[in-house]
């Protein structure tokens, strides 16, 4: 039931919004981004990695993970190996194509259990007529009212 609810979830985030439609390269790209979804939450290794360029960065929510595919896919493999992967459910969208339509980027918000509202961000480029992650970046939007107080922690975490 769960997967059937993303499903349904992510299909509704692929249609253009009213007086705006997407063109053919920005609903390939949602449609790249969804399958990334949701081949993390079902651990699917081998599709999730194939679309990704091979030379992908991946950046986290810590100031100290920016990896190389390779890395990654070291991070990931427990998890993935543990058939748990992770769940992000895209809330919304936006996708922006380059004057040429090769290159694309995007911000979405996403929803997770552990961590609440993320938001993810990066940049598909064409290869072969196919879009591929080159950058994918996640992170943990600090809404204003909080930002002194976090950033006050991060600054005493850091210290030596």
């Amino acid at each position: 039931m769960k997967i059937l609810a993303i499903g349904i979830l992510l299909a509704c985030l692929s249609l253009p919004a009213p007086g705006n439609p997407l063109n053919d390269n920005q609903q390939q790209v949602g449609a790249v981004l969804d399958k990334l979804h949701q081949r993390a939450a079902q651990a699917d290794w081998e599709g999730y990695f194939s679309l990704y360029t091979d030379n992908a960065i991946f950046i986290g929510t810590d100031a100290s993970e920016i990896w190389t595919q390779q890395e990654f896919k070291q991070y990931a493999k427990p998890a993935f190996d543990n058939g748990t992967g992770w769940t992000y459910t895209p809330t919304s969208r936006h996708i922006y194509l380059g004057p040429d339509e090769q290159v694309a980027w995007f911000d979405e918000l996403l929803s997770n259990q552990g961590l609440g509202v993320t938001r993810g961000t990066g940049v598909l480029i064409k290869q072969n007529n196919t879009w591929k992650i080159a950058q994918y970046h996640l992170a943990i939007p600090v809404p204003n009212a909080l930002a002194d107080d976090v950033t006050r922690q991060i600054k005493a975490f850091s210290q030596p």
